[in-house]
């Protein structure tokens, strides 16, 4: 197998930290898992740019679509789950509402509430930066075995409980 950035970094490393715990099998899969979430934020930004999308539209956009209640939710919703002020969610929706990808329209259980849905062109815009993304991670999965993609997914899945665990 071809030497990737990892393996000379470590390489690099390895010599440099002797007073300091240094296990190169750790570094390499980490510093590998954070390349390849660059590449795909890379990936990511293309696509956004593509569809004329800026990041944050398109993280909302995101957000409204992968919910339980595909393409609807409350301003409140939204901006708890974007981690933002519902000032700060009022001005991005405003932007969104502008350009034809999302629309206001009263709760039907509550006429003084909010419901933000995505509208037919917001769904398509967000559908092709989602192909675009998925034409990336395609082509890595591709290095892969449908075998070893199992069981890469598998000991990622362990390792993310983990960190689950450590985060709760």
């Amino acid at each position: 197998m071809a030497e990737d950035w990892t393996d000379r970094h470590v390489a690099r490393w390895k010599d440099h930290w002797l007073d300091l715990e240094f296990d190169e099998v750790v570094e390499g899969v980490f510093v590998r898992v954070n390349r390849i979430d660059r590449y795909l934020r890379a990936a990511k930004q293309r696509a956004v740019a593509t569809v004329g999308l800026t990041d944050f539209e398109y993280n909302t956009l995101h957000l409204l679509m992968i919910r339980d209640t595909p393409g609807s939710a409350s301003p409140t919703e939204l901006a708890a789950e974007l981690g933002m002020s519902g000032a700060g969610m009022t001005g991005r929706l405003d932007g969104l509402e502008k350009a034809g990808w999302i629309r206001r329209i009263p709760s039907v259980d509550d006429r003084r509430r909010v419901i933000v849905e995505v509208t037919r062109s917001g769904m398509a815009a967000w559908r092709r930066a989602m192909d675009i993304r998925g034409e990336a991670e395609n082509d890595l999965a591709d290095a892969l075995t449908e075998r070893e993609l199992a069981t890469l997914n598998r000991l990622l899945k362990k390792v993310t409980v983990r960190a689950e665990e450590r985060e709760a």
